[in-house]
C-alpha cells in the first residue's frame, strides 16, 4: 500500500488538526513525533509530557506520537487520557521541556490533532509550529539507534492537581449555600471536574458527565445555541450558576442564575474586579474583546493592553508580563498567579469564591455592568487577496483616523471617541486565518451607534474587496 502524502493544511498556526484517516493518520502522528523530537533536540531539550483527550482515536494517535518521540531519542512521560489541565499541570510540575496534548478541542468527533506547548503550558508560536511542519513535509526528521531510544514512563498526577487547586481557594465561609451546575458535554472534564468540586466542598450537579467520544448530548463547543439544557437546568434547580466546558477543558462558558450565558468580557471583568482588589496591575485582552474592559477596570487600577487573538498570545504575554488576568474572547482565561496555562477548571471556582465574598447573585454582578451592543459580519474574500486588501484598507483608514487611532497588531481596530461623529464604540476588521473571509466586528454604546458603525465599515470593506 502506497503511503499517502501528508497534507500541509493540517498544520495550523497554533495546532495540528485533521479528520482521522482522511487527512490525519496514525503514521502522520508518528512523523510529527519524529519531527518534534528532532526540533526539540536542536534546542537542547530532552523531555516531553504527552496526554490525550477522550476521543475514540486519541489513545492510538497518542501512542503513535509517543513512538515517534521515543525513536527520535526524547524521554516521554505519558499522562494518559485526561483533561488538558491535568496534562499541562503534569508538565509544569515535573519541569518537562515540552507538553504535547492529543485533541481536536471543540471540533466534531471525527477530527483530531495535536497541541504543542512549552513545559510551563504556554502554546508553541506560529513560527515554532511551522518548523515542525517543515521537518515533517520535507522528511528531515532524525531517528536514533536502539541504544539511544528515549526513556518512557507513565504518571498520574490527578490527585496532586486536585490538592493544588483545593489549597488555593477560600470557599469555607458560606459555600454550603452555593450550588454549581456543570455541563461537561461528555468531554474530558468529566474525568476531573466533579472531583475538584467535591474536594473544595462545593455543592455540584452535572449534566453529561460521562465521557463519550461521540458527544451525543451537545457539540463539544459550548455556545449560546448548544447550552440550552444547561440554561434550563440552572433555572429549574435554582443553581447559583452553571459552567460548560469544551471537549478538552481549556475553555469554559458561564451561565448565570437566570440562565443567561455571560460573554467572555463580562466573566473576565467580574473576575478582574476581585483580583485587582488584591493587586493592581496589567489586564490583557485580545482585540476582539469589549470596551467594557477599559470602562470597568481602569478606574480600579487595571492597566489594559490589547493583544492579538489566540490563546498562545494570551498565555505567553500574561506570564511574560506578570499580568493580573488575561482574557480571550473565545473563553480562554489565564491567571498567572495561579497557573501559567489556561485551565478552564479554575474559572467556576473563582466565580464561586466571588459570590461567597460579595454575598451577591451572579446575575446581580452581571446587571451592574453596562451593556454595549456588539455584532459581527462575515464578508467573503478570496484567500489569495484578503491580506493584501487588508493592507490597503489600513492605509486608507489611517488617512481618515490617524495612525495613532488605529491598532494593526491583528487586523485593523479603531477605537472611536464619544465626541466624534460616529459616537462611542470600536470596529475591528480582521482577515480570517483559516477561511476566505474578512470579518467586521463592531461595538457601540447604543444599538443606533452599533448599527451606524456596522453600515459604514462593512461598506468601506466591501468597496476594498471589490477592487481585488
Amino acid at each position: 500500500m502506497q503511503e499517502k502524502e501528508i497534507p500541509a493544511h493540517i498544520f495550523r498556526a497554533y495546532d495540528i488538526r485533521g479528520i482521522f484517516n482522511e487527512d490525519l493518520y496514525p503514521a502522520t502522528t508518528l512523523k510529527i513525533g519524529h519531527a518534534l523530537g528532532t526540533y526539540a533536540k536542536e534546542r537542547g531539550e530532552k523531555s516531553v509530557v504527552v496526554g490525550n483527550d477522550i476521543r475514540t482515536t486519541s489513545p492510538l494517535l497518542s501512542n503513535a506520537l509517543i513512538s515517534g518521540l521515543l525513536s527520535s531519542g526524547m524521554d516521554v512521560t505519558n499522562a494518559g487520557t485526561t483533561s488538558f489541565g491535568v496534562c499541562a499541570f503534569s508538565g509544569w510540575l515535573l519541569k518537562k521541556d515540552i507538553i504535547a496534548y492529543v485533541t481536536a478541542s471543540h471540533l466534531p468527533p471525527e477530527w483530531n490533532g495535536v497541541k504543542l506547548y512549552a513545559g510551563e503550558g504556554i502554546g508553541f508560536s506560529a513560527e515554532e509550529n511551522e518548523k515542525i511542519r517543515d521537518i515533517v513535509l520535507e522528511g528531515k526528521e532524525e531517528k536514533v539507534s536502539w541504544s539511544e531510544v528515549g526513556n518512557y514512563h507513565e504518571v498520574d498526577l490527578r490527585d496532586k492537581y486536585i490538592e493544588y487547586i483545593a489549597e488555593r481557594f477560600e470557599l469555607e465561609s458560606g459555600n454550603g449555600e452555593k450550588k454549581i451546575m456543570l455541563d461537561c458535554g461528555n468531554g474530558s472534564m468529566g474525568l476531573i471536574a466533579l472531583d475538584v468540586m467535591k474536594r473544595v466542598k462545593l455543592k455540584t450537579d452535572a449534566l453529561f458527565p460521562n465521557p463519550d467520544p461521540s458527544f451525543p448530548n451537545r457539540p463539544s463547543e459550548p455556545t449560546e445555541e448548544s447550552l440550552g439544557a444547561l440554561k434550563e437546568e440552572v433555572k429549574r434547580s435554582s443553581a447559583d450558576f452553571g459552567a460548560a466546558f469544551d471537549g478538552d477543558g481549556d475553555r469554559v462558558a458561564i451561565v448565570d442564575d437566570r440562565g443567561r450565558m455571560l460573554s467572555a468580557d463580562q466573566c473576565g471583568v467580574i473576575i478582574a474586579k476581585e483580583l485587582l482588589e488584591e493587586r493592581k496591575g496589567l489586564v490583557l485582552a485580545n482585540v476582539e474583546c469589549s470596551m467594557l474592559i477599559e470602562r470597568e477596570l481602569e478606574e480600579l487600577g487595571g492597566k489594559i493592553e490589547r493583544i492579538p487573538v489566540g490563546h498562545t498570545f494570551l498565555t505567553k504575554e500574561a506570564n511574560k508580563r506578570n499580568a493580573v488576568l488575561g482574557i480571550e474572547s473565545s473563553g480562554h482565561y489565564v491567571i498567572p498567579s495561579f497557573f501559567p496555562f489556561d485551565d478552564a477548571m479554575i474559572i467556576p471556582l473563582k466565580i464561586a469564591e466571588i459570590l461567597v465574598k460579595t454575598g451577591k447573585k451572579l446575575s446581580e454582578l452581571v446587571d451592574e455592568l453596562p451593556k454595549f451592543p456588539k455584532e459581527r459580519m462575515n464578508l467573503e474574500c478570496d484567500d489569495k487577496v484578503k491580506f493584501e486588501a487588508m493592507l490597503v484598507l489600513a492605509e486608507q483608514l489611517a488617512i481618515e483616523y490617524g495612525d495613532d487611532r488605529i491598532n494593526t497588531m491583528d487586523g485593523i481596530r479603531i477605537d472611536l471617541e464619544e465626541e466624534k461623529e460616529e459616537g462611542l464604540g470600536w470596529v475591528l476588521i480582521r482577515a480570517s486565518n483559516t477561511s476566505p473571509l474578512i470579518r467586521v466586528t463592531v461595538e457601540g454604546a447604543t444599538e443606533k451607534i452599533k448599527d451606524k458603525l456596522m453600515k459604514k465599515f462593512v461598506a468601506v470593506t466591501e468597496d476594498e474587496i471589490r477592487k481585488f
